[in-house]
């Protein structure tokens, strides 16, 4: 399958969703459906790929939010007084990082 049928399937189901939406979802359907893409003709193995990537997608996001906000209380503190917990929140937020990344070029996620 390409690009533009994948686009076009998932515009059938759902018309209001914005070019953007339609192009990141193409994205990240591709990278995680490799082996399966064709199988995404069906439209109800489409909708329940869509589903489990939306929910991939939202706890990522989720988890990013919450580290952009230990991120920014960490950059309030003084880096020479760091405890052994905020540096593990500097780990954390990098595994974060790398695991919305890897969603988009297709290298399969972290544990977070």
């Amino acid at each position: 399958m390409h690009c533009h049928e994948l686009a076009s399937l998932i515009q059938s189901l759902q018309p209001e969703a914005s070019t953007q939406d339609v192009a990141r979802l193409c994205l990240l359907l591709s990278n995680d459906s490799k082996k399966r893409l064709d199988e995404l003709h069906d439209k109800r193995k489409l909708r329940d790929a869509w589903n489990e990537m939306g929910l991939r997608l939202q706890a990522a996001t989720d988890q990013h939010a919450a580290m952009t906000h230990d991120l920014e209380e960490l950059a309030a503190s003084d880096p020479e007084q760091f405890t052994r917990d905020q540096i593990w929140v500097l780990i954390r937020a990098i595994k974060v990082q790398s695991q919305v990344l890897q969603m988009y070029v297709g290298q399969g996620t972290l544990d977070v």
